[in-house]
């Protein structure tokens, strides 16, 4: 296994340096130059050439591109334009909120999403399987900003039992962190929970099929015992994919939920840096997120062999 681990992390550099390449060339050709953002309407072309001098924004882009290169060797990836600190700083510091938001989320859909599936499978053509499965499917319909605004005019503007908007910190008061993050973490996740259901239904009628199944029934196991020893932990695998990939994906979700509920995490970073031509921060985000999926990936084939002993990594 520990080799295993060790040449799937040489694997991802080469593809963290197509993805720092890519995005580096993305974003410089966005129309729009950062120091005309910075210095205003007003500046003359003197200041403006002073200013890109200053930001190295003046040297030819494959040089550009070399020295943030070099830079990344460091583990520095650079100031901020507009923040005026670094951008490790600036990352550490919107980090928490959204990874509380996306552990929350995931929690949220692991927790509707898999024993829905698992109900709406092992009664298969049941009224709990159509019923779990339309609430799967509206939560594949219904937007997650949609689904955000109505939380908020429901349970914060009418009921007033929940703040509209807003972040408390989970190490510094834990029952107002719980508070803020209630409903962000509810619609983002009951997103996610309709792919997680419909994947565990779909292993678990297959897994219920066969052989050894009927073996277990006929020897006369409880049916709790049979779904829940036996067919659920074979259905488990492609779960856990679809738990790996919903993680990838809470992580674009949250961008759209930080903005709606004014939480101060990495989507309102990257959202505010693009629209400001905050070149590090923008790179930084995307680098850290890149990251993200490909330690997530990392991590579900690591579960895989933990949940089938079937599976060994050389």
């Amino acid at each position: 296994m520990a080799t295993y681990l060790f040449r799937r992390l040489l694997a991802l550099l080469p593809v963290m340096l197509v993805v720092v390449t890519v995005v580096f060339l993305l974003i410089h050709l966005i129309p729009g130059d950062p120091v005309a953002v910075i210095l205003g309407p007003e500046a003359n072309a003197q200041q403006i050439e002073d200013a890109r001098r200053e930001l190295g924004l003046d040297r030819p882009l494959h040089e550009q591109l070399l020295r943030f290169y070099a830079r990344l060797l460091r583990g520095d990836l650079g100031r901020s334009y507009f923040l005026d600190r670094p951008v490790t700083q600036a990352l550490w510091e919107r980090a928490e909120p959204t990874l509380v938001l996306m552990a929350a989320a995931l929690f949220v859909a692991v927790l509707i999403g898999v024993p829905s599936g698992i109900v709406a499978g092992a009664y298969q053509g049941s009224w709990w399987d159509r019923g779990l499965m339309t609430l799967a499917l509206l939560g594949v319909c219904v937007p997650g900003f949609w689904l955000s605004l109505n939380f908020i005019y429901l349970f914060s503007v009418r009921l007033g039992w929940l703040p509209v908007a807003g972040y408390a910190s989970v190490f510094q008061d834990p029952v107002a962190a719980a508070r803020y993050m209630l409903l962000p973490a509810v619609s983002l996740g009951f997103n996610q929970s309709a792919l997680i259901a419909r994947i565990a239904r779909s292993c678990m009628i297959e897994v219920l099929r066969q052989d050894y199944i009927r073996t277990a029934r006929a020897k006369g196991l409880a049916e709790r015992s049979v779904i829940f020893l036996h067919a659920f932990r074979n259905a488990l695998v492609p779960v856990v994919t679809v738990i790996g990939i919903t993680t990838a994906i809470l992580i674009g979700g949250a961008v759209v939920t930080e903005i709606v509920f004014n939480i101060p995490g990495l989507g309102r970073l990257i959202i505010s840096a693009i629209l400001r031509r905050d070149y590090p921060v923008v790179q930084g985000v995307v680098l850290l997120t890149a990251a993200a999926y490909m330690l997530i990936n990392l991590m579900v084939d690591v579960v895989y062999a933990h949940i089938d002993p079937r599976i060994r990594y050389a």
